[in-house]
């Protein structure tokens, strides 16, 4: 039977499965008090023990079923047998009832890549910021991200001990983005999202021109993109270097398909081939509407110390 579906789409049901297991695994490393934290490059820059169980997780079930496909994760794991219990072979059947767009029909495996974060938001899951927490695993063709699936473990857990907790989001340009109510910015408010840990006179010289209402600090790539199409704000800013592909590339595929726009801060579209270097040196300018308002604001001095 599922050789009647395209690779792609179901790589998006295999990828949604796996998501959700990624979420179940990050809220039981929390459960089980061990973080397994370690420090990367810097104080801000950390890894626990839910990211490498994550990446173990996402990558060799997705290899297992698609053996042909490029694997980016964030992580740099030393290789070895992973536990069975981390396997997700399951695909959601929804996914599969959809119509692959047209134009990705004949996509064959090893055309596409995928990038995976398995833990955007690490330092504010180590702070107890479980809302911010969000596990990304982004699909992208010819160099263009083109479907996504961001689980947020957490969602809802604000709402007391008898909530279920997360839920995954997902989309496929051409077809659209499922798993939330999409909402706007209230017409004229200027709320703009942007780092928490992670800011410096480029970024915050860069959201002054802008004359925002209201500024959000907030952790994690994903979480920033969900705030614009929950109409929490209304332009994603980062103007500097550290953001990386497997930040940006499921949540573009959701912004994207309902008509958003994310690129770096001279404008140009984020290429995510194989080949391609992993930072976005010149940062991310995303919103759901207005685009160029915040585009045409963004200070020469800004442009000019970020090279694409």
């Amino acid at each position: 039977m599922a050789s009647s579906h395209t690779v792609l789409m179901r790589l998006v049901a295999s990828a949604y499965s796996i998501a959700q297991k990624a979420g179940s695994i990050v809220r039981c490393v929390i459960a089980e008090g061990d973080l397994g934290i370690v420090q990367k490059t810097s104080a801000t820059d950390l890894q626990t023990k839910a990211d490498r169980l994550v990446q173990m997780s996402i990558c060799s079930s997705l290899a297992r079923k698609f053996p042909k496909l490029t694997i980016i994760g964030e992580e740099d794991l030393p290789p070895g047998e992973v536990d069975q219990e981390l396997i997700e072979d399951g695909q959601w059947e929804e996914i599969l009832k959809q119509p692959c767009p047209s134009q990705y029909r004949a996509i064959k495996e090893e055309d596409l890549v995928v990038w995976v974060d398995p833990l955007d938001g690490t330092k504010e899951y180590t702070e107890g910021l479980l809302d911010n927490v969000t596990v990304l695993i982004g699909i992208a063709y010819e160099g263009k991200a083109i479907a996504g699936i961001i689980n947020q473990p957490y969602y809802n857990y604000q709402a007391g001990p008898d909530a279920v907790l997360g839920r995954t989001i997902w989309g496929v340009l051409g077809l659209g983005a499922f798993g939330f109510q999409l909402k706007e910015v209230p017409a004229g408010k200027h709320i703009i999202t942007t780092t928490r840990s992670h800011n410096n006179k480029l970024v915050t010289d860069c959201i002054a021109a802008m004359n925002p209402d209201n500024v959000l600090r907030v952790g994690g790539a994903g979480n920033k993109v969900i705030q614009l199409i929950e109409g929490k704000a209304s332009a994603y800013v980062f103007a500097s270097p550290g953001c990386k592909k497997w930040d940006t590339c499921a949540p573009e595929v959701i912004l994207h398909a309902v008509g958003g726009k994310l690129t770096d801060i001279h404008g140009n579209a984020l290429q995510y081939d194989k080949e391609v270097k992993h930072m976005n040196s010149a940062g991310v300018l995303a919103t759901l509407r207005n685009y160029e308002y915040y585009a045409s604001r963004v200070p020469e001095s800004v442009k000019n110390a970020l090279t694409p």
